[in-house]
């Protein structure tokens, strides 16, 4: 039929709409950020109310509208249910996928995007640790084109170092006397543990991950890149 359309996606985010009905965004494959609305979901006999939760990963078929797309069909993929039943692993999920809103564009295909967010939270929920979500959002900055610069001061281009602040609008690390004049505090442990990150060796980084406190460092610095790239803040991060 015309307009209908088959993909697959993760749930960012629900949001009511009248009295049973839901509007659902989803990251999927290959037309990026899609917004449907699903019909009668919040009622008690919905067929796939609970199909349409935040982090569950589903095979969907829409209906292409004007404004607004409409759910017709919905398959569960992975509904993550581990990830709901541990607290901390779903606060870190949740903010994945606000982080993922917030950049993605409607209709616009980003595969690599999609790719990256299943693989997270596939991640987070058969191996839960505390170093996914910083390396996530770095890969994301990344993908985005904020690739952090690392290797050198990013003012005065001193590479001896040691680095001890990030300045987020030249995206790099800073000398001691540069970072005297500005920038955001991170300790040089940290910018080596976020080296590991956006080098590729996340899986080292969680075989042997770093003091807790690098580790929150580096995920706050994250965030923060993130919010100054958007321009928008990442409200579910307070839960971290």
């Amino acid at each position: 039929m015309p307009g209908l359309y088959r993909d697959q996606g993760v749930v960012l985010r629900t949001i009511k709409l009248g009295e049973a009905d839901r509007i659902i965004s989803f990251m999927t494959q290959g037309h990026g950020k899609v917004r449907a609305v699903a019909k009668g979901v919040r009622k008690s006999g919905s067929r796939f109310g609970a199909r349409l939760e935040p982090t569950s990963h589903v095979a969907i078929q829409c209906y292409a509208g004007r404004e607004l797309d409409v759910v017709t069909q919905v398959e569960t993929i992975d509904a993550y249910r581990t990830l709901r039943e541990d607290y901390a692993s779903l606060t870190h999920a949740v903010t994945m996928l606000e982080a993922v809103d917030q950049v993605a564009q409607e209709k616009e295909s980003a595969p690599a995007l999609y790719r990256m967010l299943v693989g997270a939270l596939r991640t987070l929920s058969t191996t839960p640790s505390a170093v996914v979500t910083p390396g996530f959002f770095w890969k994301l900055l990344s993908l985005e084109g904020y690739h952090p610069h690392l290797d050198g001061c990013v003012r005065c281009g001193d590479e001896e170092g040691p680095f001890v602040a990030f300045d987020l609008n030249d995206g790099g690390v800073l000398c001691g006397s540069c970072g005297r004049l500005g920038g955001r505090r991170i300790e040089p442990e940290a910018l080596e543990f976020l080296g590991q990150l956006v080098g590729g060796e996340l899986h080292r980084a969680m075989a042997e991950p770093p003091p807790i406190q690098h580790v929150h460092e580096v995920e706050r610095l994250g965030i923060a890149a993130l919010e100054f790239q958007s321009e928008r803040r990442i409200r579910s991060a307070s839960l971290l």
